[in-house]
Order: C-alpha cells, then sequence, then structure tokens
C-alpha cells in the first residue's frame, strides 16, 4: 500500500467537554473532559494508521507541549517529520452536547512561523517526495505563511507525479484550486465560496463541484453534513447516504472522510466502494471522541450498510 503524508502548518491540542444541554451566558455542568493532539491532517494521519496504512505527518509544532503529539506518533507508528517552533501548539476547545446533537467550537490562533522555518518545511516535504505517493493539504494557515504556501506545494509534488489532496478553505483554497491538485474536498460554504453563487440543491452543488474539474483535479468530494457527501468525477456523480450512528462528536468527521478515500483508492477500489469506505470511515469516528476508529470489520460493516446512488451529471458547466 501507498505511503501517506499530511501536511498541517495549523495543528491544535483539542480539549472536548462534554456539556449536555450546553448554554450560552450561564454556568454549565460538564460530565467529561478530554485532550487529544488535532488538526486536520494530524487526524487523517491517525485515522490511516488504524486502518493500517503506512503515513507520515509535517507541518509546525510547538515545541513546549509537543509531548501529546509525540506519544499519539509513537502509539501508531506515524512519522513524525513536524518542524518544531518555539512556543505552544495553540489549543482549540470543543463543547459537546449530546443530548441536543450539537458542537461548539472555540478556535485560538495558531503560532506564527519565520521565514527560515517555512522554508525548513518546504525542504522537508521535498524529503518526504522520496517516501510517499499520497499528500494531504489540510487545515486553516497559520499567521505569517502566504496564502501561496498549498498552491506552491501542489505545483512542486505535480511535477514529481504525486497524488494530492486539498482540504482548506479561504484565500488559501482558492490559491491551491488554481493549479490543480488531484482532489479537492470542500464542504457546501467552501464550495460556495469557490464558484461565488448560492448552491441550494443537490444539481447546483454537483455543478458547482464540477467547474472544478479542470487541469489535473480528478475528483472533488463535498461534504453535506446530515445529508451525505457527493463524489464528483469527469463521469459519474454519486452520493453516499449517511448512516445512523450514535453521535458523540462531528469533530474530525471530514477528516475521516479524507482518510478513508486515500484509503480506498490507495487500494485500486472503484469509486462506488470508496464512497462506501469514506462515509464509514467518517460514520466511524463520529461515535467516539478524538481522532480514532473502530476495528476494521467494524468499518467493513458500515461500509457494507452505506446507500450509495447515482446523481445524472450535467456536463455543460465543466470549465465554466
Amino acid at each position: 500500500m501507498s505511503k501517506i503524508a499530511t501536511i498541517t502548518l495549523n495543528p491544535a491540542i483539542d480539549l472536548t467537554v462534554r456539556a449536555d444541554h450546553f448554554q450560552t451566558n450561564t454556568v454549565n455542568r460538564g460530565q467529561e473532559m478530554q485532550l487529544d493532539a488535532g488538526g486536520k491532517g494530524v487526524n487523517v494521519a491517525s485515522f490511516l494508521a488504524d486502518y493500517g496504512h503506512a503515513s507520515a505527518v509535517t507541518g509546525f509544532l510547538g515545541r513546549d507541549n509537543a509531548a501529546i503529539f509525540e506519544q499519539l506518533f509513537a502509539q501508531k507508528r506515524i512519522e513524525d517529520a513536524f518542524i518544531r517552533l518555539p512556543g505552544q501548539t495553540r489549543t482549540g476547545i470543543k463543547v459537546i452536547d449530546e443530548a441536543q446533537q450539537q458542537t461548539t467550537d472555540i478556535n485560538m490562533p495558531g503560532l506564527q512561523p519565520s521565514a527560515s522555518e517555512i522554508e525548513q518545511l518546504h525542504t522537508r516535504i521535498q524529503q518526504l517526495a522520496k517516501t510517499c505517493d499520497w499528500f494531504v493539504l489540510a487545515g486553516h494557515l497559520p499567521p505569517g505563511v502566504p496564502i501561496t504556501f498549498y498552491a506552491t506545494v501542489i505545483e512542486q509534488l505535480k511535477q514529481q507525479g504525486k497524488n494530492i489532496v486539498l482540504d482548506s478553505s479561504q484565500a488559501a483554497l482558492r490559491a491551491g484550486v488554481q493549479v490543480g491538485p488531484t482532489i479537492i474536498k470542500p464542504n457546501i460554504d467552501e464550495l460556495q465560496q469557490l464558484v461565488e453563487r448560492p448552491l441550494h440543491d443537490e444539481l447546483s452543488i454537483e455543478q458547482g463541484a464540477r467547474q472544478l474539474l479542470r487541469d489535473t483535479t480528478q475528483l472533488v468530494v463535498v461534504s453535506m453534513g446530515e445529508h451525505g457527501a457527493m463524489f464528483v468525477d469527469q463521469h459519474t456523480t454519486l452520493i453516499a447516504e449517511p448512516l445512523a450512528v450514535n453521535v458523540k462528536s462531528t469533530v474530525g468527521a471530514g477528516d475521516a472522510m479524507v482518510a478513508g478515500l486515500i484509503a480506498g483508492l490507495s487500494e485500486g477500489l472503484p469509486l462506488t466502494e470508496c464512497a462506501r469506505l469514506a462515509t464509514a470511515f467518517s460514520a466511524g469516528t463520529i461515535t467516539r471522541i478524538g481522532p480514532h476508529l473502530p476495528a476494521q470489520h467494524i468499518l467493513r460493516e458500515y461500509a457494507q450498510q452505506v446507500q450509495v446512488r447515482t446523481l445524472q451529471p450535467t456536463f455543460g458547466v465543466v470549465g465554466e
């Protein structure tokens, strides 16, 4: 199986607090609390490791509180290629209300790397390119990093024949899309920003996704929350329906979908089966807190239960 590298410039330690019937502007009683190493690329690598895939991680970590990340990487045998920065990696607070099936996020800004540290990261990515076939570029950019960072990395990796997944937002996502990563994974809000129009139904979402299929971009996956996910390539539009599971936290559900998709593609599965596996990964992680999956046999059972249907594609908008 292919080795997969994830790039996370702005990781976070996730402080998850369960507080049922959470209300603002008052005192809330918590039921449990948990600390996890987090960040989109870290989550993807953790899920892939749970499924048995070799993975590596890089980006920027604060030196002062790196231990929780190092413990995760050692436990799951994930290659640690992070650049250490002075200071502490940011903390993200997640308030989980299981009773109302709601999650509230409070995200802090990240550490700002220097120009030399950014250059060091470019070098580290090139070193990983010697052994990794897939790269996942995930999450927000921290302060001080050019919005073209992902675009630059995508262009360099494309020249080396690598498969690249882009899962970011705002200006960094827009700049990265322009240079044609292999796969783009926006949610509906991010897709609306990219195509600059509202997307109200499945057909409009499909048309918006199809606009991004240009240059070397082969697949667009749109996460649609409770409505599942849409998988759009040059020939097919599939919709994978979500599974009904006991939701503990929706944090990391999109990252699990990316991991499941790459796991399927790297194993040579057809798109329909990749959609099932990606949805199974997502269902598996929302049944627990933290970047962890259930056992493989449970994931396979989930995948068999996923309903995938075909949406008639509207090919006329390609390249608009």
